[in-house]
This record gives C-alpha cells, structure tokens and sequence, in this order.
C-alpha cells in the first residue's frame, strides 16, 4: 500500500497555507467558495478553508517538505530514535563500568560469594560452572587496573556522545549529521563484522545490516560526498518538490502557450 506522506503529516501537524504577492501564482492557490476563502497546503495540496498562514513575495514562502523528501524525514528521525537509543545505553554501560573501577573489590566480593551458592546447582546439571566462559570473562574483568577501565569508561562515553549528537542532529535534518552519521557508522562497520568472526548471533547481525542499509540509504539519498550531483543536486530536488515551485512552473508554461497561440492568430 503507497503512504500519501504529505497528507499522513498534514492530518498530524496541520496544514501549512501561504498568500503569495504575485497575482498568477496567487490564483492558482486560491479560491472562493461559498463558505469563504480558501487556500491551498503547501504540503499535501489540498484547499483549506480560513486566511492564509503567512504571505509575501513567492520567494519568502516557507519550503514545505513534500513526498519523497518527508519520506526521508521519516527515515531519518527513524535512525535519530534508534542513535539516541543506543546511546542512552551506552552512557548507563559508562556509569557502570565507572562505578566498577571504584568498587571491584567489593563487587568480586559479592560475585564469589553468588559463585558459591550457584555452585552446587550446577553441578548438579554437570555443568563446570568454574570453567564457564562467562565466569573466566568476568574474573579476568577483576584482573584489570582501574586505570584501564576508567580509561574504557572514558571512550564509552565519547562514544554515546557521538550517538546522542547524531540522534540531535539526524532528528532535525541537519547536513553535517548526515555526513557525521555515515563516517561514524561506516568507521564502527569493520569492528562489527570482526565481533561476527567470534560469535554469532542473531542481534549483530541484525545490527550490522542496518547499519549497512542506513550508511547507503543515506549516502544515496542525500547524495553525500558528491554522489547523484551532490549538494546542488540535492537542493534542486527540494525545491522541485515545492508546491509553489511547482504552481509558478505551471503558470509559465500557461503563459508561454498562450503567448504562442495568440502569436499564430
């Protein structure tokens, strides 16, 4: 089933109405009705009772985002939800591993003696709970200094900045996250194929392609770094899209084709 993007936004943030100064471009966006004026959204087309939200020269109207571009939008707020996410996670993994640096003696404390207890419950499974790869993790986590984890500490939460700044920016469309985004993710995608080679399961792998997907949906889409004709490609894409671009085009060619005519008669 097609999405109609401008209309699914219209009917959650309203419609977005403007009076252009110029008197063909005006007509093609309003109209009387019985009940009074009406003007056309910027953003789904449709004609809406009441005064226009702004006016002005055609040049000074709001560019409203429309289809393919509030496609994006989406997408993109898509990934700021899950960057923040992430990040949030990564922060809390920060504190804990700032905090175990502080407490580990009393932490292996409490893990030997929750050792002790499980013990015989596992042996009961034969299980060699002393030989579990779990428990050799963690003991040789005991075995680091404190200025190795708070170092690790440090670089987790430098890391969940970046996340939280790419969340940020990602939410409002900003150019620079985009490239921020693509860099980081792109520069993390060897570690993440590296963690695959030593086990697999169905979270990182599910991570990985989405990182993948987001890193080309974004380069693609955006045409960063030059691709599909950059920046000034991207922009008239924008712009091509705009409702008032698109009605100014249209009383051009009007024009233009009644000129022709009038010529020939």
């Amino acid at each position: 089933m097609k999405i109609d993007w401008d209309r699914r936004t219209c009917a959650r943030r309203g419609h977005v109405t403007y009076a252009p100064d110029e008197p063909r471009l005006r007509e093609r966006l309003y109209a009387g009705t019985a009940l009074g004026a009406a003007w056309r959204c910027l953003r789904c087309g449709d004609f809406v009772l009441g005064e226009p939200h702004g006016s002005g020269p055609a040049e000074h109207a709001p560019l409203v985002p429309r289809g393919k571009v509030l496609r994006d939008l989406f997408v993109l707020r898509f990934l700021a939800v899950e960057r923040a996410v992430r990040g949030v996670f990564v922060v809390l993994a920060a504190l804990a591993v700032w905090k175990f640096s502080n407490s580990r003696d009393a932490v292996r404390r409490l893990f030997d003696e929750y050792l002790d207890v499980f013990r015989p419950v596992f042996r009961h499974f034969h299980y060699d709970l002393d030989h579990s790869p779990v428990v050799d993790t963690v003991r040789r986590t005991f075995g680091y200094r404190h200025g190795t984890l708070v170092l690790v500490a440090v670089l987790l939460l430098a890391y969940a900045v970046v996340e939280l700044v790419e969340a940020v920016g990602l939410w409002y469309a900003r150019r620079w996250a985009e490239y921020l985004t693509v860099v980081a993710t792109a520069a993390f995608l060897p570690l993440e194929v590296y963690e695959l080679t030593e086990r697999v399961s169905g979270l990182k792998i599910a991570t990985l392609l989405l990182n993948i997907l987001a890193v080309l949906y974004i380069l693609l889409a955006k045409r960063l770094f030059g691709l599909r004709g950059g920046h000034r490609a991207f922009e008239a894409e924008r712009h091509s899209a705009s409702l008032l671009e698109v009605e100014e085009a249209g009383g051009v060619r009007e024009f233009s084709a009644s000129s022709q005519a009038s010529g020939r008669r």
